[in-house]
């Protein structure tokens, strides 16, 4: 236990009913869509104000209780475990939208408020947020891990959406990391140094946003491939000519064959490219025919376009079930999702890389991804009391990482490191993550801002 015996008197003297202990919401905060055992913490508070969340990190510190900041749960790669038990900060009810500021394309947002809550606010406005990794998560919990998804290619990650940021310290002092101005070279950028850093150095409670307008004219499309290799030279090829697509998404004939499943769609099951155009009337015609022209040249055909909103939510309602579909093809399954994320140019041999590592592999898994920006995703589906399956599948992972650091690419392109990816930390940054590990002890040197998250355990003595 690391609840000192006057913390829960405080907490609950402070917060109330927003304070618990009981065994039901500690299991609820135990862990998330991820495959790694569940920690659950040992107390949930739920603040709803950066004042509060500055008084329980405060408490926390005094005790020396380890904390973890809790979105919806969304996370693949163990980010909200709470892997010393500890105190779970669940920020879902700091869920107001602040400000929004037409004139300068910008919003501030607590950390609670989901994208989808914050795209339907907007929705009077003219504008929206464009970043969308699928799940309708905290946007604090997408600044924490610097999250992306299908739209990326065309408007960027959160770490080119987010403005500035407000923090409470691992000692509960508030900290604003940037003012609103576009660029400034007033010292350093603590914006992006918070932003992807899972909680270790601090709790993000307001997050300062881009806004961007929505567009006169939006075309979805599915294009069918011979196989995964034309696929991915034909969105390579899109991306490197400069072709504005706001996504182009692959998905490989396994995957089309679970989605059609579980979304009772009748795609062909074959290798296929989700897109869309967003633009003006005009400009939009123009990116459709010089993408054509691409595909046919990379022997696509099947092109099927949705132009009305409700074809196009149906279509990538289905490209957003694609985890969930790879999941349940088997009762009782558990999801490991794994991705990473490679220069363009060495996509296509990834993918080909990927596919055939899966050609053995004893699971029902997937390949998909946000192809635009060199990204892609293997979705296995897993018993989770097969020790067998899940050492076959940590090799695929393993080979499949590898690849990618070979390429000059990364072990993780969006689900952040938290416990699934430490291991890789070291091949991929080699004395940076030392520099890393001096910042996270200069600002937490107790250790006790979601330990065991992003670093792998130092080797000591021969080891």
């Amino acid at each position: 236990m690391t609840l000192a015996a006057d913390l829960p008197r405080l907490l609950s003297a402070m917060l109330g009913d927003r304070f618990s202990q009981s065994m039901a919401e500690r299991e609820a905060h135990a862990g998330t869509e991820a495959h790694h055992q569940p920690m659950p913490p040992e107390a949930v508070a739920r603040p709803v104000s950066t004042e509060e969340v500055s008084q329980i990190v405060n408490l926390c510190a005094f005790y020396g209780t380890p904390i973890v900041a809790y979105g919806n749960g969304s996370s693949l790669e163990g980010n909200a475990s709470a892997a010393e038990g500890g105190l779970c900060i669940d920020m879902t009810l700091m869920n107001r939208v602040l400000d929004v500021r037409p004139a300068d394309l910008d919003c501030t947002v607590e950390a609670g408020v989901t994208r989808e809550a914050l795209n339907e606010h907007l929705r009077e406005t003219g504008l929206f947020f464009p970043v969308d990794p699928g799940a309708n998560a905290t946007l604090g919990g997408m600044t924490a891990t610097r999250a992306s998804g299908t739209t990326a290619v065309r408007y960027g990650t959160m770490a080119d959406n987010v403005i500035s940021l407000t923090v409470v310290m691992p000692d509960g002092e508030i900290l604003r990391t940037a003012r609103r101005a576009r660029k400034s070279s007033a010292g350093y950028d603590l914006t992006h140094l918070f932003t992807g850093s899972e909680g270790t150095l601090g709790i993000i409670t307001e997050v300062t946003l881009r806004l961007h307008g929505r567009p006169e004219a939006v075309r979805s499309a599915v294009c069918t491939f011979p196989d995964p290799l034309s696929a991915s030279e034909a969105a390579s090829l899109a991306i490197q000519i400069g072709l504005p697509l706001a996504r182009i998404e692959y998905l490989d004939a396994r995957c089309i064959r679970a989605v059609n499943a579980f979304s009772n769609l009748e795609e062909a099951e074959a290798d296929t490219l989700f897109l869309e155009f967003h633009g003006s009337e005009a400009g939009v015609g123009e990116q459709v025919e010089m993408f054509q022209q691409i595909a046919e040249d990379h022997g696509g055909s099947d092109f099927r376009w949705a132009a009305k909103e409700e074809d196009r939510s149906r279509l990538w309602a289905a490209r957003h079930s694609a985890y969930t579909a790879t999941v349940r093809q088997r009762p009782g399954a558990r999801g490991w999702a794994s991705d990473v994320c490679v220069p363009i140019s060495a996509l296509p041999g990834c993918i080909e890389h990927a596919k055939a590592l899966l050609a053995d592999c004893p699971v029902p898994a997937s390949i998909m991804g946000h192809v635009g920006d060199g990204n892609f995703h293997v979705v296995f589906s897993l018993d989770p009391e097969s020790a067998e399956e899940q050492e076959a599948v940590a090799r695929i992972n393993d080979a499949m990482v590898e690849r990618a650091l070979d390429c000059d690419g990364t072990c993780t392109g969006e689900h952040g490191v938290g416990l699934g990816k430490r291991k890789y930390m070291e091949r991929e940054h080699g004395p940076a993550l030392k520099l890393m590990r001096r910042i996270k002890a200069a600002l937490d040197p107790d250790d006790l801002m979601n330990p065991q998250k992003i670093f792998p355990p130092e080797r000591t003595g021969n080891a």
